[in-house]
């Protein structure tokens, strides 16, 4: 963590991290380029994650998907941006506009915020000596941050489909926020068992306890420690639930609720809600990859800047393999009845979430 102390005397501001001191325009200055850099790869991750999406599912199906706007469809995610922006936007008289607009505003800005704790590498050098996290903001307990801001996002949907004013609108919001609920407590209690074999709430001391490897050439990471690969099958199932996903996308199921809790909402508010939806889902692949799979540990060779690079690169491998599955699952599976998604979800994943903390808890204090 950085240690900050302040000359009143002078006003000067000096931010010491890892042994040096960053004057506070400095560490203005670098935190205003993280946050512009992490937030420009973000929105264009969620852009091209729609495209990858609609090319992959395509393929499955054997058609192509996008293929006129651009070499191979990539320029389609900027056409849909400008359709979006450019659609005429439908406000219904009947909805409570309050609550109507801040709706899609909160699913985002929750959505967006989540990243500022996601570590995506180690330390790299800062002009004039000291050096910064490749993170917006490291803090001791990123995993409880990133848990409260998501719930919020809750809130998001559960308002829309009652500002709405309409019966679809709200039987929409209702089960989805009731089916978002119901699954954070077994993905939180997925959680605790990487809790207690990292002994932190830190996403970076919690990549870095499973650093190395076990006989020799099995990685450490949590996946493959205790029955940690039982936690990470409920993490994923909870991770569908909470992003709203097939085989879980209920709360969208357009032939039985027109289209859900956002049936009401039309342009760039529309574009909003699914926005969110693919923001959540990097930040879970995030997620994934620092708490199961090792984070950004893997073989390091060549020079010293191909060092510092290689990290991020096997962070992004994992979370784009993690996506890629999001996307497979979609193309393969159909949705749920909502009773047989409520019944997975109280009478199966929260038993085997609980047995797996006991099994995990046992373990570390017989070891101990």
């Amino acid at each position: 963590m950085p240690q900050r102390s302040a000359d009143y005397c002078g006003l000067q501001f000096i931010a010491f991290i890892k042994g040096k001191v960053l004057s506070l325009t400095t560490f203005i200055i670098v935190s205003v380029i993280k946050i512009a850099i992490v937030l420009f790869i973000l929105l264009t991750a969620v852009a091209y994650t729609v495209w990858l999406e609609r090319k992959v599912v395509g393929h499955m199906q054997n058609r192509w998907g996008p293929t006129r706007v651009g070499p191979f469809g990539l320029l389609q995610p900027a056409a849909d941006g400008i359709k979006f922006l450019f659609k005429e936007d439908l406000t219904p008289p009947h909805v409570y506009k309050p609550l109507y607009i801040a709706a899609p505003i909160i699913a985002v800005v929750c959505a967006l915020t989540s990243i500022a704790v996601i570590p995506f590498g180690n330390w790299v050098p800062v002009p004039g000596g000291g050096s910064t996290p490749l993170q917006i903001t490291d803090i001791n307990i990123g995993l409880l941050v990133i848990l409260g801001i998501t719930s919020i996002g809750v809130y998001g949907v559960a308002l829309s489909g009652w500002s709405s004013n309409s019966k679809y609108s709200l039987l929409g919001g209702l089960r989805a926020s009731a089916q978002m609920v119901s699954y954070e407590i077994a993905l939180g209690l997925s959680l605790v068992g990487v809790l207690i074999l990292s002994g932190s709430f830190s996403l970076r001391e919690i990549v870095a306890a499973q650093s190395g490897h076990f006989w020799g050439f099995i990685p450490n990471w949590n996946i493959f420690r205790g029955c940690q690969f039982i936690a990470f099958f409920i993490y994923l199932m909870a991770a569908y639930a909470e992003t709203n996903r097939i085989p879980f996308d209920l709360p969208e199921a357009e032939t039985e609720l027109v289209a859900g809790y956002h049936t009401e909402y039309s342009a760039m508010k529309f574009a909003m809600f699914f926005m969110a939806e693919y923001a959540n889902m990097i930040t879970v692949a995030c997620l994934a990859s620092l708490l199961f799979l090792g984070g950004w540990h893997g073989p390091l060779f060549g020079p010293q800047i191909l060092q510092a690079i290689l990290p991020v690169f096997w962070f992004v491998l994992r979370v784009f393999v993690f996506l890629f599955i999001y996307i497979w699952v979609r193309g393969t599976l159909p949705r749920f009845r909502y009773d047989q998604l409520m019944a997975f979800g109280w009478k199966f994943l929260l038993p085997l979430s609980i047995a797996n903390l006991v099994v995990t808890a046992l373990v570390v204090a017989l070891r101990a």
